[in-house]
């Protein structure tokens, strides 16, 4: 069993939990194998920033072999772990988000797409994690280009991989992270309140894509402010709008702000794909879908957000800095 330091309030953050968790039905599901899947992305984004993709073309089984592979690595003696650590940014972390005070119920993996990882730790499980981490970001990044380039199509702009190619290029910033959310028997107890995980925040790159295992906890904001609970789906992947594509498609598309709370009973394992730029790249609203419209966001390079991100907390609004006119 993976043990974190007992909840206080001193560290963590509640929220009120009023009424029981209903998870929400009205979650845009796009097919990838329907004609219509341009469209439905499309729209998903407008309304939500958010959708469910089916029908992708990801064998379950690599799925469930590197989830497996990850649930032995958390749950390696706190010692061993900490060798692959620590996060700044990338490698081992535990409790602490980012650099300015945001901590959750959770530990992680940060890793890059783009190279070997080092883990610092020895074994035939290691050596299949890597294999496996290897293979599994490489079916992301093709399935990311293949919902960008829909994406792309629904929009009628051409050419059709002006949003993937960011993901192909050999020096895109992508970024894959592994979170663990471990059971949190306090709350079993204490149901009134939801201890948080993960608080809530939005992606700052292109889309992120998210998958996990059958653990309730996920939930994203909706454009009222108010909470709904996504149901889990070990064999489907969820897909995020991120700030860099909300400024790209000058505010038709909305970054999703979301969150995880903590499970009293299970643990919770998601594996989350970051599409980034190239840190050089200049994010801008796309000249084919501005149809004479005023721009609401100043010009900035993906290096210059990335580094804003890290003076932030993660609830802050990250691309008010950059806003020309108030976004609506």
């Amino acid at each position: 069993m993976v043990l974190l330091s007992k909840p206080s309030s001193e560290q963590y953050t509640y929220v009120r939990n009023n009424m029981p968790i209903t998870f929400s039905s009205s979650i845009p599901l796009v097919d990838l194998s329907k004609p219509d899947a341009n469209s439905l992305i499309v729209k998903a984004c407008e309304d939500f920033g958010f959708f469910k993709v089916i029908n992708h073309g990801i064998p379950l089984e690599p799925m469930s072999q590197l989830e497996s592979q990850a649930f032995k690595f958390f749950s390696l003696p706190q010692s061993e772990k900490d060798k692959a650590g620590p996060a700044n940014p990338f490698g081992y972390g535990n409790k602490r988000i980012g650099l300015n005070g945001d901590v959750g119920w959770i530990e992680y993996l940060l890793l890059t797409t783009n190279q070997e990882h080092n883990f610092s730790l020895h074994g035939n499980d290691i050596n299949k994690f890597r294999c496996l981490l290897k293979d599994y970001k490489s079916a992301m990044r093709k399935m990311a280009c293949e919902i960008l380039d829909l994406m792309a199509e629904g929009l009628k702009i051409q050419p059709k991989n002006v949003f993937s190619k960011l993901v192909m290029d050999k020096e895109s910033d992508s970024v894959f992270r592994v979170n663990h959310y471990p059971a949190c028997p306090e709350l079993a107890i204490n149901s009134g309140e939801n201890l948080i995980g993960f608080g809530e925040h939005t992606d700052p790159q292109i889309i992120s894509i998210l998958r996990s295992n059958n653990t309730s906890g996920f939930q994203i904001s909706l454009r009222d402010g108010s909470w709904i609970s996504v149901p889990p789906d070990h064999s489907s992947f969820f897909i995020n709008v991120g700030d860099s594509l909300q400024v790209m498609t000058n505010g038709r598309f909305k970054s999703v702000r979301h969150r995880v709370l903590a499970n009293g009973i299970d643990p919770r394992l998601s594996m989350i794909y970051f599409c980034g730029p190239p840190l050089s790249e200049k994010i801008a609203p796309l000249p084919s879908l501005m149809k004479g419209k005023e721009s609401l966001y100043k010009e900035f390079t993906w290096f210059e957000y990335k580094n804003s991100t890290y003076g932030s907390r993660l609830a802050d609004n990250r691309l008010g800095n950059y806003e020309r006119i108030a976004a609506s």
